[in-house]
């Protein structure tokens, strides 16, 4: 039986944060889904479909699957039969709300278990947020995300 897992976010960029969690959940599980959320309380920079297409473009491992979804995290995982919620922990910061989320998963999911993974040292300061306040003033983010993302960036940011 295949492992499935998910990794939720906004992706808004994608980054080599988000990229080396990709890649080091592929060493416990047989598939991930990375699963673009529709977040209505936040205004997003780029449309659902570009990040979708900028997280293809970043990824190309043929065990990752892109989606989007909306509403609850825990029914989007039963739906396609995951049995791991992967969350990323940059800071200790971070620890609190995940924990929150994760509980509220396990009530939602009780068989779904949420696995915390911390990114590589030298990309913990990273945010997408970041990235993007970088990039509207004009800094260089190629060390921070793929090529195609990056070129994504310059596109918004030069109108």
């Amino acid at each position: 039986m295949k492992r499935i897992a998910v990794y939720p976010g906004s992706f808004d960029p994608i980054t080599k944060g988000h990229e080396d969690l990709i890649h080091r959940s592929l060493e416990f599980v047989d598939q991930l889904i990375v699963a673009v959320a529709v977040n209505v309380s936040k205004q997003p920079l780029f449309s659902l479909d570009e990040r979708v297409a900028l997280i293809k473009a970043a990824v190309s491992d043929e065990r990752v699957d892109v989606r989007s979804f909306e509403g609850l995290l825990a029914e989007f995982a039963k739906t396609v039969g995951a049995a791991v919620i992967v969350r990323g922990l940059r800071a200790v910061s971070d620890f609190e709300y995940e924990f929150q989320m994760a509980l509220m998963n396990r009530n939602l999911a009780p068989k779904i278990e949420t696995v915390f993974l911390v990114p590589a040292f030298d990309l913990t300061y990273l945010s997408s947020s970041l990235v993007r306040e970088v990039a509207r003033f004009g800094g260089d983010v190629s060390p921070l995300v793929h090529p195609a993302v990056q070129k994504a960036l310059k596109r918004k940011f030069a109108k």
